[in-house]
């Protein structure tokens, strides 16, 4: 039977570590974006609890159902496959002392395919390569989400309140302050269906259109964060569909600043998620939060959406205006929606592939929320963008070279207007040259200050 073993050193206490694994969130943290796992039952990690996801094993999802045994409070815990893609898996995490501030995880997997001489066949190409890439993201994302999370340790945790907390960022977000022992809860409209790793005792349901609480209750939390808002670049933009994109944005966010200002008990920040599209279109114009709004559809949006939040900072609410640029993850969003023409070679300049992109790697758009959340001055808009951006042409070769394929054919500037209408003119061929002053006077170190390491983390092509 296969064996696969991976052992990883971490420069924190075997406490500290184990807690990090035993809180709501870890399953999430761990899970590599460029997967696609969806997890649709999230138990503990005791004896006895289980959970199940969706993975793609080959073309096809299948659901894999994971049982916990051989628990030992502080040194390990084992999960058993029940159900799915293999014919045997056995997973023991041992948790391992090296000093005061550092330990070892070591795992051990005895796995077999379904037909056993499938196993020796398989193993060297396509389950060990696998299993190596997967441990690796695993051992990465621990070190960097506890190192960002040790900054801050000193600090007393906090009760937070995210709406959007079922969307890309959101769940990631929730994730990661959930490892970092703060009480999250989730603001959701009230036919928003719940993540099955959320704590149902900790929601509090509105409808957003018209601000009243039908659940639960604003008061007494630390943070409010809200990222909800209807997705840009899901659909063709018509004239319905841009003003659903206007109203999700502008009208729950007013309805939350204005409730927000009446609180007996409010929260001492509030932050709120905006766009660079603030901008619009500025050519090679070099922008930062000083530069003046732009015009057309999005830059409008972008500031009646950031109008909205007036209630709260007029009540004295400290208020962070989180204007974020294009968010680079193979979990969705635009690089998801390049990958399958960039895998096949087809993904080259784009309308002449000089327009600007300001990108942001998911890590830091995670990691910065979680920086100004901890910084007592922060207020204001905060760029969230890395500090180089690229022209679409040198996105487009970056990426070819992570993925090993060619990446010049270009795509005319009509073709993005024909198939995508406004929204491709919106969203591909427009651009700006953003740069994170405020952010970086903050104090904060990016994770990926480069494109190429930051697709080569978010896609598992690491070197």
């Amino acid at each position: 039977m296969p064996i696969f073993e991976h052992s990883a050193n971490f420069p924190f206490s075997r406490e500290d570590v184990w807690a990090w694994h035993a809180r709501p969130g870890a399953i999430r943290r761990i899970m590599p974006g460029w997967e696609g796992i969806r997890p649709i039952e999230v138990g503990g990690i005791q004896n006895g609890a289980r959970t199940s996801f969706k993975i793609s094993i080959g073309p096809i999802p299948q659901r894999w159902v994971a049982e916990h045994h051989s628990y030992i409070e502080g040194e390990q815990f084992c999960d058993n496959m029940v159900k799915g893609p293999f014919g045997r898996w056995d997973h023991a995490h041992k948790f391992l002392v090296v000093s005061d501030n550092e330990m070892t995880i070591h795992d051990h997997v005895d796995w077999k395919l379904p037909f056993h001489f499938f196993s020796r066949i398989g193993a060297p190409i396509m389950v060990m390569p696998r299993l190596r890439q997967m441990f690796k993201h695993r051992t990465r994302r621990i070190n960097a989400d506890m190192s960002r999370q040790a900054n801050f340790k000193h600090l007393p945790r906090k009760r937070i309140l995210i709406s959007g907390s079922t969307g890309l960022i959101g769940t990631q977000l929730s994730a990661f302050l959930e490892t970092d022992g703060h009480d999250v809860h989730r603001l959701l409209r009230k036919r928003t269906a719940l993540h099955p790793d959320s704590d149902k005792n900790k929601i509090v349901r509105w409808d957003d259109q018209t601000g009243q609480v039908l659940e639960g209750s604003l008061e007494n939390f630390d943070v409010i964060i809200h990222l909800a808002g209807a997705g840009i670049g899901d659909k063709r933009w018509s004239k319905k569909r841009k003003q659903l994109i206007v109203n999700s944005r502008t009208i729950p966010t007013k309805n939350l600043s204005e409730n927000i200002a009446r609180l007996s008990s409010p929260p001492s920040l509030f932050m709120s998620a905006s766009a660079i599209g603030f901008y619009d279109n500025r050519g090679d114009e070099e922008l930062d939060e000083t530069s003046s709004v732009g015009s057309g559809f999005l830059a409008e949006t972008c500031q009646q959406w950031e109008q909205s939040t007036e209630p709260a900072r007029s009540a004295g609410i400290r208020t962070v205006i989180l204007r974020t640029g294009l968010v680079t993850t193979a979990a969705g969003g635009m690089l998801q929606k390049l990958l399958l023409p960039a895998k096949m070679g087809g993904m080259g300049p784009v309308g002449g592939g000089r327009q600007w992109q300001s990108w942001i790697s998911f890590d830091d758009q995670i990691y910065s929320i979680h920086h100004l959340m901890n910084q007592e001055d922060s207020e204001g808009v905060y760029n969230l963008t890395a500090p180089n951006p690229v022209t679409q042409k040198v996105y487009a070769k970056t990426l070819g070279r992570v993925l090993r394929r060619p990446a010049f054919a270009p795509i005319p500037g009509f073709m993005m207007k024909l198939l995508f209408g406004k929204m491709g003119k919106g969203l591909i061929l427009d651009g700006q040259k953003v740069h994170p002053k405020r952010l970086i006077e903050s104090g904060y170190e990016f994770e990926h200050s480069d494109l190429e390491s930051a697709l080569r983390d978010t896609l598992g092509r690491f070197n």
